[in-house]
């Protein structure tokens, strides 16, 4: 199989996002459900995301998406955050903490195959993720490009132009089954990375690889290489 460069979905695949929101809900809300509230904040994004892409929603960056989920969460803690935890938790999603395998994994990915992120986070937002999160990246683009969210074919097509090569050449390496479908609909070669906050497949589904994390794809493309 040849591939001429990797293309990383963010959230939850390099970063444990219900983790970052969690501890920012936690701390200010000690007497609140986090879990619960994270569950409403995560609802709401995918809720509106999807009608984002359905056209039933002008687009809006998941910034504003994020102030939306964080000003919700405010209203089910019962009072207990102040002015300052509410703008706080509204740039909560920026600081979420990479995978143990995550930096590692990257950069030993990084010495065979060029490296795109792709993601549903705005270009700002993403930004700080990378820098919060240690991920060093040949290319990041974001969905806000392209005005619509994964799985949108839009997106995927982002990196398709930017790399200059053939979709078939490209592989999409992601933790949600219905991300790498939606790559699988442009043409992109996939790879599944189990994470415990992921969508994993369906019995239907058939990608190209399956790896416990990223130093176990890096060995696997190693081993398809040779």
């Amino acid at each position: 199989m040849g591939i001429d460069a990797l293309v990383f979905d963010v959230l939850g695949t390099l970063v444990d996002e219900p983790a970052g929101l969690r501890a920012a809900i936690g701390a200010p809300a000690p007497r609140a459900d986090p879990d619960e509230l994270v569950a409403l904040w995560q609802g709401h994004i995918e809720t509106e995301q999807r009608r984002i892409v359905a056209g039933d929603r002008p687009f809006a960056a998941s910034d504003v998406l994020d102030r939306e989920a964080a000003r919700l969460v405010a209203e089910a803690s019962r009072g207990e955050l102040s002015q300052k935890d509410r703008e706080a938790l509204a740039t909560a999603g920026q600081r979420l903490p990479p995978w143990p395998d995550t930096v590692e994994g990257l950069a030993r990915l990084a010495e065979h195959h060029p490296l795109i992120g792709l993601s549903n986070a705005c270009r700002s937002t993403l930004l700080r993720i990378n820098a919060n999160a240690g991920l060093r990246w040949h290319q990041a683009l974001s969905a806000e490009e392209a005005r619509t969210y994964k799985p949108d074919p839009a997106v995927y097509e982002l990196a398709v132009k930017v790399s200059g090569a053939p979709p078939d050449r490209l592989l999409m390496v992601a933790a949600h089954a219905w991300d790498l479908r939606g790559a699988q609909r442009v043409g992109l070669r996939t790879a599944y990375v189990a994470r415990p906050v992921g969508d994993p497949p369906s019995p239907a589904d058939h990608f190209d690889f399956h790896a416990e994390n990223l130093l176990d794809l890096a060995a696997q493309l190693g081993e398809r290489g040779r």
